[in-house]
Parts: structure tokens; C-alpha cells; sequence
């Protein structure tokens, strides 16, 4: 699911840089560079601490919310390695939740609407 919205992402990045001059295409391209950096940091600074044990596996806390949340379409997650936390997107009549999950317990810690 992260590969394809990111071969989404990169696709939509790539289409709008098409319609702009040079000076906004560079900066466009170095924050998207940025940001994808951070994604891979964070990825590889889960995939540590869930092997580490120090924090469940993305797998186990999709087991644990997912069922929580019936009649939603899961969009994805997100992990924020200072936090420590997942957060898991869903969208329900038009409205978007965002769930986000303590990795280490499991809990959540925080749900909006």
C-alpha cells in the first residue's frame, strides 16, 4: 500500500514540476527529497525497534484497530519514530479519522474526526 501511494505521489510530484519554471521545480524537488528521506528514517527506525522487541509490528496493531473501525476504508499508516506512534487513516462517508497507536503498547493515544 506505501509503495503504490508513493509511485502515486512521485507520479502527481512529477506531473505538476511539468507546469512550473526551474527555480520552483528545484525547490519542489528538494522538499520532496526531504520528505522522503524522513519516511525511510522513520521506516528503518520502526523496523529496528520492533525487532529490538521494544514495540509491536505494524501488522499487530492493524490486527487491533482495523476490526475497531467497520465500515471504513483504510487508507494507510504513517510512523513518527519521536513519537513512537502509528498513525492509521480511514475515511468513512467523506470524513476522514486519523487513529493514532502507541507502538510499543498497542494503546491509542489519540483519535480525531
Amino acid at each position: 500500500m506505501i509503495k503504490t501511494r508513493s509511485l502515486f505521489a512521485t507520479l502527481a510530484a512529477a506531473t505538476l514540476l511539468a507546469g512550473l519554471g526551474a527555480g520552483s521545480t528545484t525547490a519542489l524537488v528538494a522538499a520532496g527529497t526531504q520528505a522522503q528521506d524522513q519516511s525511510r528514517s522513520d521506516q528503518g527506525e520502526a523496523r529496528r525497534e520492533m525487532r529490538a522487541g521494544n514495540q509491536l509490528s505494524l501488522s499487530q496493531i492493524e490486527n487491533r484497530i482495523l476490526p475497531t473501525m467497520r465500515g471504513a476504508e483504510y487508507l494507510g499508516p504513517s510512523y513518527d519514530s519521536t513519537a513512537r506512534a502509528y498513525r492509521l487513516k480511514f475515511i468513512r462517508n467523506g470524513r476522514v479519522t486519523y487513529i493514532d497507536v502507541d507502538a510499543r503498547t498497542g494503546r491509542i493515544i489519540n483519535r480525531s474526526n
